[in-house]
């Protein structure tokens, strides 16, 4: 018999490994215009709109507009970020895109987005769900510390409403739509990720899974009908593991590069949900006030999830040169990423 969500073992993770000699020269990010308060799923729904808050932490999340897709958003953050790092395009030399929501099966998004940007430099898809933006920042990580590349876009971005059933109440008040994207180039020896834990674990992956659509259950009418072309989510399992991986994970990384929670500076997990976050970190001892949420705005961004808080945080003046920050994702594979950032 298949094992119990209560039966479940701790993952099994990879030694931590470092990055150094990289850094980040540009962030940038992008929401839809479309709000969709909790009031909305209310209204329309039926949803409770004070349980979705009491339960994630979630106010109103950006659904995209109808002429919108998945390259649209990571096309505006990266041209965000590339305006804001006042860098010329022509120098990028490397395009990863994190989605698990590609406009289509082929081209990759990225494509697309390198023709928008008129980009010069090889593009590619990353798909790790809710970690893909840390898959893809520590790949981009190598490719510039190798020398492989002197300037790499890092974009991640999702469009989470084109793959929720409406009616779903556990899983649709919880998404939204966004982007975010980082600059990669080279830094000094002691910037970049001194410590950085990926990892996965395949066999949780029926618990959070998109399961028609695919080469294994090409889209039939029968199909659609029964949602299965929809989000599917064991989400009393993936919480207990989300908490667990955000917790054991932080603690890798500080314990491979000596560090006290204490030490670092600001933290930005994904943002998942509110009580995923508060537990992991309550459980080390770290202060909330230390910990980045926009949670409330945005809802679970996916792959855009880390980016635009990233960004937002560099904003709002949160991340000065120097500084360590602690970035986390982790999601559907079940995938994980966690990282100790020297700015």
């Amino acid at each position: 018999m298949p094992e119990s969500s209560h039966d479940r073992q701790p993952s099994l993770r990879p030694p931590c490994r470092r990055l150094t000699g990289v850094r980040v020269v540009g962030t940038g990010s992008y929401v839809p215009d479309a709000v969709v308060h909790n009031d909305h799923l209310h209204s329309r729904f039926g949803f409770d709109s004070e349980w979705i808050y009491k339960r994630t932490g979630i106010l109103e999340r950006r659904h995209a507009l109808p002429h919108q897709a998945t390259s649209d958003l990571c096309r505006e953050a990266a041209q965000r970020c590339i305006e804001n790092a006042n860098v010329d395009p022509r120098d990028i030399d490397l395009l990863l895109v994190a989605t698990f929501t590609p406009d289509m099966a082929f081209p990759s998004s990225a494509c697309l987005v390198q023709d928008h940007l008129k980009l010069r430099c090889p593009a590619v898809d990353l798909q790790a769900a809710c970690a893909g933006f840390m898959y893809a920042l520590v790949t981009g990580a190598a490719y510039v510390v190798s020398g492989a590349s002197n300037l790499a876009l890092i974009v991640g971005g999702d469009c989470n409403s084109r793959i929720l059933n409406p009616n779903d109440l556990k899983t649709y008040p919880l998404f939204g739509d966004g982007a975010g994207a980082v600059l990669l180039a080279k830094g000094n020896p002691d910037q970049g990720l001194i410590s950085y834990s990926l990892g996965a674990d395949g066999s949780g992956g029926d618990l959070l899974s998109r399961p028609a659509c695919g080469s294994r259950l090409p889209p039939t009418p029968e199909l659609l009908a029964k949602g299965m072309h929809y989000m599917h989510m064991d989400g009393r399992a993936v919480f207990r593991w989300a908490v667990a991986i955000l917790c054991d994970t932080i603690q890798d990384v500080l314990h491979d590069c000596q560090l006290l929670p204490s030490d670092i500076d600001l933290y930005i997990p994904h943002q998942a949900n509110i009580r995923i976050i508060n537990a992991a970190i309550d459980v080390l001892r770290i202060p909330r006030s230390k910990v980045y949420n926009n949670l409330e705005k945005y809802g679970n961004t996916s792959a855009g999830s880390v980016p635009l808080a990233l960004d937002e945080a560099v904003h709002e003046g949160l991340i000065q040169p120097g500084n360590l920050i602690v970035l986390s994702g982790f999601g559907a594979g079940l995938n994980w990423g966690t990282a100790v950032i020297r700015w």
